[in-house]
C-alpha cells in the first residue's frame, strides 16, 4: 500500500492478482489493474503527478503502468524493469523519472523510466534488502533496510553506501525518513523500531516493550514526526512518541486488523493513517 503525493488516492497490491487504485475518502475503486504475475510484494504510486504506479514481488521484476482518468485498467505493463536475481521487496519514486527498486538479491537499483535501463547498482548489503525510503528532502539520497540487521544510507550518485547503521539484532523489514529528512525509523523482526539520525550518524532512541515479542512489519512517521507508527505480527498497530525516552509503552494501540498487518502509511498531509493486513482489508484512519 502507498499514498499518491497530494491526492486522496492511494494504491494497494494484493495476491489475489490486483493492483487496485483508491479513492481514500469514498472508498470506491480508481481503477484495477489485472496483474501478470499475483506473487505481488509491493507496490508504489508516483506522487508529484499520479501518473505512474509499479509493483513487484516473487517474478523478480518490477511492472510499471501509466494510469489516468481515462484508462480503464490494461493487464499490459508501461514497463518492465528486469535485472534483480531474487523477489523484488520494495519499490520507491525519487521523480517521474526514476525508481528503486530493492531485492533478495541483496542489492538496490536506480532506473531510468525513459531508457528503462540501470542507472546504478548498490550492492553492500549482505542479506536480503528488504525496505527502501526515499529522501524528503533530498530526491537522491535514500536508506535501505536488510535482513543483514543493517540499515544504509545511499547517494545516487555513488555506488558505495555513504553510512551503515548499526543496533538492530534482526532482520530489518521497514525504513521511514523522518519529515524534515534528517533521520530515519526502522522496524525489525528483533521487536523494536528504531530512531537514527543522520547528522551523528547514530542512533538516538528506541522504541519496544517487553510485553511486545513479535516482529514489526512496516513502519511510519506522522506529518509532525512525533509519532512513529508500526505495524504487527501480532494484528496490532503501536503509535510511539518519538519524545520519549526508550523501552517506554506506547502511547497508542490499534488493534481491529484480524491478521498480520502488513503495510501502512500516512499520507502527505497527516490527516490520515491506512493500515493493510493479511486478512484482506485495508483500513484509514483519520
Amino acid at each position: 500500500m502507498h499514498w499518491a503525493g497530494e491526492k486522496a488516492e492511494l494504491v494497494s497490491a494484493s495476491q489475489d492478482g490486483k493492483l487496485i487504485i483508491w479513492n481514500a475518502i469514498s472508498t470506491n475503486k480508481v481503477n484495477a489493474i489485472p496483474l501478470r504475475s499475483s506473487w505481488v510484494m509491493t507496490c508504489a504510486y508516483e506522487g508529484s503527478k499520479g501518473e505512474l504506479v509499479a509493483c513487484g514481488g516473487l517474478d523478480n521484476r518490477c511492472s510499471v503502468y501509466k494510469v489516468d482518468k481515462e484508462s480503464t485498467g490494461s493487464s499490459r505493463a508501461t514497463l518492465e524493469l528486469s535485472a534483480h536475481d531474487g523477489y523484488l521487496s520494495c519499490c520507491r519514486f525519487p521523480s517521474p523519472r526514476e525508481i528503486v527498486t530493492s531485492s533478495g538479491d541483496s542489492t538496490c537499483i536506480l532506473w531510468d523510466l525513459e531508457s528503462s535501463e540501470v542507472k546504478v547498482n548498490f550492492n553492500d548489503h549482505a542479506g536480503d534488502v528488504m525496505s527502501v525510503a526515499i529522501s524528503p528532502s533530498n530526491p537522491h539520497t535514500f536508506v535501505s533496510g536488510s535482513c543483514d540487521s543493517y540499515a544504509k544510507l545511499w547517494d545516487c550518485r555513488q555506488q558505495k553506501s555513504v553510512a551503515t547503521f548499526r543496533g538492530h539484532e534482526s532482520d530489518i523489514n521497514s525504513v521511514s525518513f523522518f519529515p524534515d529528512g534528517n533521520s530515519f525509523g526502522t522496524g525489525s523482526d528483533d521487536s523494536s523500531c528504531r530512531h537514527f539520525d543522520l547528522r551523528c550518524m547514530c542512533e538516538i532512541n528506541q522504541f519496544g516493550s517487553d510485553k511486545i515479542l513479535c516482529g514489526i512489519t512496516s513502519v511510519a512517521f506522522s506529518s509532525s514526526g512525533r509519532f512513529l507508527i508500526a505495524g504487527y505480527d501480532d494484528y496490532k498497530v503501536y503509535c510511539w512518541d518519538t519524545t520519549s525516552p526508550p523501552e517506554q509503552n506506547p502511547t497508542q494501540e490499534m488493534s481491529q486488523h484480524d491478521n498480520r498487518v502488513s503495510c501502512l502509511g500516512v499520507n502527505s498531509s497527516g490527516e490520515a493513517l491506512c493500515t493493510g493486513s493479511w486478512d484482506t482489508l485495508l483500513k484509514v484512519w483519520a
